[in-house]
């Protein structure tokens, strides 16, 4: 990824980048990582009017990089609920993982303690109870991360079987 680019995004230079896009911006440059424009402008921590301005130039929000993070992903990481209300609102399956590991968007809100992002998800149907290739679930993640206001949204059962064959 240019350097202009990564300066623009990481200033959230709306109108900088308002006008890279008219000159040479080029909304398909992505970084080391496979990382396109909108994921490392959620990184970056750009406004919701920026993250827009690039959905409406063309950026794909279905995109992920070389190791299978999606822009959801990093959205939830990044505790950015309104980027992950516009992208279920867009189609966006919350259950889907472009992860080899399995690891799924839920599975990610639990480890950060994203609790109302955990929220969002349920509301959204997401399936509390699947597994990555390892066998744990969003609820394992939770437990073993100390995120009890993500257990107490997925109604954690105190007294459930505990997976404990967690990798050390």
């Amino acid at each position: 990824m240019s350097n202009k680019w990564l300066e623009l995004l990481n200033n959230d230079d709306y109108i900088g980048i308002k006008k890279y896009l008219k000159t040479d911006g080029d909304i398909s440059e992505e970084n080391d990582a496979g990382e396109g424009i909108l994921a490392c402008a959620i990184r970056a921590r750009c406004s919701f009017d920026t993250l827009m301005l690039l959905i409406e130039s063309g950026v794909d929000i279905f995109d992920f990089d070389n190791e299978g993070v999606s822009v959801f992903d990093i959205a939830i990481t990044y505790d950015n609920r309104e980027m992950v209300k516009y992208l279920i609102e867009h189609g966006r399956d919350v259950n889907q993982t472009s992860r080899k590991s399995g690891f799924t968007p839920l599975m990610a809100a639990a480890c950060y303690g994203r609790a109302e992002i955990a929220k969002i998800l349920v509301e959204n149907g997401v399936n509390q109870n699947a597994t990555d290739a390892k066998g744990f679930s969003a609820a394992d993640f939770a437990r073993k991360m100390n995120k009890k206001s993500v257990l107490k949204v997925l109604k954690y059962d105190e007294n459930a079987p505990k997976n404990t064959s967690y990798a050390r």
